[in-house]
């Protein structure tokens, strides 16, 4: 997997690959389980049920870096917080901040589009109960790290939502980079900012799940606020 994650030439050789990988298998077990049993209000679609790749410009200037997908959500959809509750947050602030054509994503072919702005995800397929292990972290990390060489170019700055994509950037940064992390690493927060020399901006954010959006942990204004900080650092009007 590591010799095919360097041999893409581009964006979409990359998303290709990735969509036919096999690497981990209680991962592999798990998404299939779930696009055969399906949820109930989705029993009459076709799932996905492969690994997620990457979504949005390919000369992106602001990165977004999740978890997973979702097992219904991205697992279904075959795009990156598609048709989950999460997305729904996501999308709406993107709107907001003039990053997106749209403000929902329900389906890959709905017409969405993004604007200067590129998300992907630390491990690529859905983990059962939302929680991937870190050798599957480890595993799924050339993907990563190939995606963000191939935008190397033109992204500025990278929004970690959550502080599993806060502890997935560390090592994506040094293998991508050739850039050692800071020791001791900066705590994840929301809000937190980390700068270095020859990479991009990070910042954090809680992540959209409904744990921090139900209870208020994570609000509208909060995204706001954190898209708008990486237009600035990024340059995008």
């Amino acid at each position: 997997m590591v010799a095919r994650a360097a041999r893409a030439t581009d964006l979409a050789d990359l998303d290709g690959a990735v969509a036919d990988c096999f690497a981990c298998p209680r991962l592999v077990t798990w998404r299939e389980e779930v696009a055969r049993t399906k949820r109930a209000a989705f029993r009459d679609q076709e799932y996905w049920g492969r690994p997620v790749p990457g979504f949005g410009a390919a000369d992106a200037r602001i990165g977004i870096l999740g978890l997973a997908p979702a097992a219904h959500g991205g697992n279904r959809t075959g795009r990156i917080f598609t048709g989950d509750r999460s997305g729904d947050v996501l999308f709406a602030a993107l709107h907001r901040a003039g990053l997106a054509n749209q403000p929902t994503s329900v389906a890959a072919d709905d017409g969405l589009a993004l604007r200067e702005t590129r998300i992907f995800a630390a491990v690529r397929c859905a983990p059962p109960d939302n929680k991937p292990t870190p050798a599957e972290r480890d595993t799924c990390a050339p993907w990563l790290r190939r995606e963000l060489e191939l935008i190397k170019p033109t992204v500025r700055v990278v929004v970690a939502l959550g502080a599993f994509a806060w502890a997935a950037w560390w090592p994506t940064m040094r293998s991508a980079y050739g850039v050692r992390p800071p020791s001791p690493r900066p705590t994840f927060g929301h809000g937190a900012h980390w700068s270095g020399t020859g990479v991009p901006v990070l910042l954090g954010c809680y992540h959209v799940s409904q744990q921090n959006t139900f209870t208020g942990r994570l609000t509208p204004g909060m995204l706001d606020e954190v898209f708008a900080r990486a237009k600035q650092v990024a340059g995008v009007d």
